[in-house]
């Protein structure tokens, strides 16, 4: 039995005014999980999310929600939170979750026990009858965020969900984020701080000028940053010359702490390292340090960038 994907973009291109924003982009979330779209200011990232909804046309190429273009229908099980922010200030915080419920075509009724619900499930119960100008930002962010998701949509947008929240809000959000995932809601959210998506993604899709640049597993895109280890050893022990006997590649750089000797290891795998480190135990090198870098998005992301614009 064959499974309509969730979303499905075939060649997708978008320009304003003659100036390209999104150029030959496509990728299927076949659903569930965790996507995220990443790339920087100006990538395309919020182009690619207002197509997705119909807000905008693409110029070129195809968009399918459940097989189907973006209609009134489809649009009715996605829930949506823009870049923009826009909650009414004066209005208490059930009352904005029910009217937004209310607005994607829940009954009065069941809109404002939902919102109630959800205000007490996601820490937030005491505030319910509360204006929203009380809340903190990220209060507001959480409840900006309970409000697309009332009507229960079975795809979440989420446009920058985490822009202007220090890191305690961001947790916060980032715990409403993956507790959506759980509930077997399909989850998309665009970002530019890679962060995010190192922490939350199942998937991420990246984008540079408007093409996508990579989309797979989180643990792939990793897999492309060269890894290396930092070793500080004693001053006048040669660490380059006894690794590079035993076949490794190393080379000294500056940056030895009192007076260390510091030394660079490129790896082909985390294995190499724990045989280098074998190594120089074996030759009894003085070490002060063994340090493997991890690898993080935003090194694979540069990497990607750079030879995207190589070739």
């Amino acid at each position: 039995m064959t499974v309509t994907p969730v979303l499905c973009l075939t060649d997708v291109h978008k320009a304003y005014a003659r100036r390209p924003a999104v150029r030959g982009v496509s990728f299927t979330i076949p659903g569930g999980g965790i996507t995220g779209i990443l790339g920087p200011n100006g990538a395309g990232k919020s182009s690619l999310l207002k197509m997705i909804l119909g807000i905008l046309g693409p110029d070129d190429g195809s968009i399918a929600l459940w097989g189907k273009a973006p209609e009134i229908g489809g649009l009715a099980k996605v829930g949506y939170l823009p870049e923009e922010r826009g909650l009414y200030r004066k209005m208490k915080c059930a009352e904005i979750i029910a009217y937004f419920a209310q607005l994607k075509g829940v009954p009065a009724s069941d809109a404002k026990k939902r919102a109630r619900s959800l205000l007490d499930t996601h820490g937030l119960g005491t505030w319910a009858d509360r204006p929203v100008k009380q809340l903190s930002k990220g209060m507001a962010q959480k409840v900006q965020i309970l409000a697309c998701v009332a009507h229960e949509p079975d795809l979440i947008i989420l446009d920058e969900p985490f822009s202007g929240l220090d890191p305690v809000n961001q947790a916060t959000v980032e715990t409403l984020v993956t507790d959506l995932a759980a509930a077997g809601k399909t989850v998309l959210f665009s970002t530019h701080v890679m962060e995010h998506a190192e922490r939350l993604c199942d998937r991420i899709i990246l984008i540079g000028r408007g093409r996508k640049l990579f989309d797979g597993p989180v643990s792939d895109a990793l897999g492309l940053v060269p890894r290396s280890a930092i070793v500080d050893v004693d001053q006048g022990f040669d660490a380059v010359g006894t690794l590079a006997s035993r076949g490794f590649r190393a080379e000294a750089i500056e940056g030895g702490e009192d007076g260390a000797a510091r030394v660079r290891i490129s790896l082909s795998d985390a294995s190499e390292g724990r045989r280098a480190l074998t190594a120089l135990l074996e030759a009894g090198a003085p070490l002060r340090q063994f340090e493997p870098n991890r690898p993080h998005l935003r090194d694979a992301f540069v990497q990607l960038v750079n030879a995207a614009e190589a070739a």
